[in-house]
């Protein structure tokens, strides 16, 4: 695939001219209302064309015709490569002496192989979501099972989700939460890891529960930990894994995006990376949300931010234990921002529409690596919108292949992002898990 962003005076019968690829299967791969109509600055994933013979098709060819003004840098960057295996493959000494017409090679690497956990929420829309993007996933993750003081679990309506989870070749995992209400709770946090016989509870039901119910990985998303309760969630964590481990079941964590050990705030102190990194299978780490429905305009997720978490996490848990999680949706924020306000949750998909509505240019954060637009409503109120695009996920995905991370967790499926899916099966091989036989959860 390929990664084009829009000019002015480009349409998609242009494109498909362009590249060999029909104009029906560009608006497919890129979940194109049926108008069509493109918004300058928009990124557009070109796909393998289905009848072969395009300039940019790796497998096919694997050459790229260079563009007028575009860089060596962002050929690069549309491949997944760094700009030294590019030019290295070119025998290029000076990057900027590819002139406009010129054919370069992309070098075929092999795809490195990961694994994909996707959160999903119960009821209709979810089970829709999980038959639809299973096959695309290592696990599926139902959010979520809550905790209660006494260590017994509130029901939660998760029957179809696993079956489609199943049937489409991803692993049901458990997600187990202290969130009550509205909020993740520090004070049931507290109240269940302080009691021992809770915590044993708790251990005892999340078994019998994977038992009954054929997942076979947990993942513990206990958030807002006292500091106080620090020790007690470890000691919850590994009676977990000694509980877990001989009925062939994994066990995971999710951690707030740290920057260093010492880092303040009831979101961060109760969360040791070392210490959990070191007793769960696989870590998730909660590297979204910097702009956020109830804060100030900003990247959901800015690649300069979640690399700073990155980089901290691989100092201390092996990075074949962590996965990195990524949004699949942005925001719309009124302008000016007040304190208090909250933003409109958008995907990918309604941002780019909007921006074509509101006749918006799509602009590029190089920093952040991510899209944003500002426009002006029906009754002239300033907005902002930041989302995620097919650039800001390759982005992502670079990220993973450059520290060699265990691979990515989804926050949050439903959410229309079609490029996406593109983009992550260009970049990776998915790893599916063989699944225990019905006596291995029972004996």
């Amino acid at each position: 695939m390929h990664i084009y962003v829009v000019q002015k005076g480009d349409s998609l019968w242009q494109l498909s001219q362009r590249y060999g690829v029909p104009a029906s299967r560009i608006g497919a791969v890129n979940g194109l209302a049926d108008n069509n109509v493109l918004v300058i600055g928009q990124a557009l994933v070109i796909p393998v064309p289905e009848n072969g013979g395009n300039s940019l098709t790796r497998k096919e060819t694997g050459v790229h015709t260079v563009q007028k003004g575009e860089t060596m840098h962002a050929v690069a960057k549309q491949y997944g490569l760094s700009l030294q295996q590019l030019m290295q493959a070119n025998s290029i000494g000076n990057p900027a002496l590819a002139a406009a017409g010129a054919s370069v090679i992309i070098p075929e690497a092999a795809k490195p192989e990961i694994e994909v956990n996707g959160y999903v929420k119960p009821g209709s829309n979810g089970v829709r979501d999980a038959k639809q993007y299973a096959s695309s996933l290592t696990y599926l993750s139902p959010f979520s099972y809550s905790v209660s003081a006494d260590g017994s679990l509130v029901p939660l309506d998760d029957e179809a989700l696993i079956q489609a989870a199943i049937a489409g070749g991803a692993a049901p995992m458990l997600v187990v939460s202290n969130f009550e209400g509205d909020n993740f709770s520090p004070d049931l946090a507290h109240a269940l890891l302080q009691n021992a016989g809770a915590r044993e509870k708790l251990t005892a039901n999340i078994l019998q529960l994977m038992q009954d119910k054929s997942y076979i990985a947990v993942n513990v998303d206990f958030e807002y930990v006292p500091v106080a309760d620090k020790n007690m969630y470890h000691q919850l964590l590994q009676r977990l894994v000694d509980t877990l481990h001989p009925h062939g079941y994994l066990v995971s964590a999710a951690l707030a995006p740290k920057t260093s050990s010492d880092q303040a705030g009831l979101l961060y102190e109760g969360h040791d990376y070392a210490a959990q990194g070191a007793i769960v299978d696989f870590v998730i780490l909660m590297t979204y949300e910097w702009g956020w429905f109830g804060g100030s305009p900003m990247a959901v997720a800015p690649l300069n931010e979640v690399n700073k978490v990155v980089r901290y996490a691989v100092s201390v848990i092996p990075p074949d234990k962590i996965l990195m999680g990524m949004p699949l949706y942005g925001y719309d924020w009124t302008l000016p921002y007040k304190p208090g306000t909250t933003a409109e949750t958008v995907s990918p998909q309604e941002a780019v529409e909007r921006a074509a509505t509101m006749h918006a240019n799509i602009e590029y954060d190089e920093q952040a690596e991510s899209p944003f637009y500002h426009y002006y409503d029906s009754a002239k109120t300033e907005h902002v919108v930041w989302f995620e695009d097919a650039r800001s996920v390759q982005a992502k995905y670079n990220l993973v292949k450059s520290y060699g991370l265990r691979g990515v967790s989804y926050w949050v499926l439903g959410v229309p992002f079609v490029p996406n899916w593109y983009v992550l099966k260009d970049n990776f091989t998915i790893r599916q898990l063989p699944f225990p036989s019905a006596s291995s959860g029972a004996n």
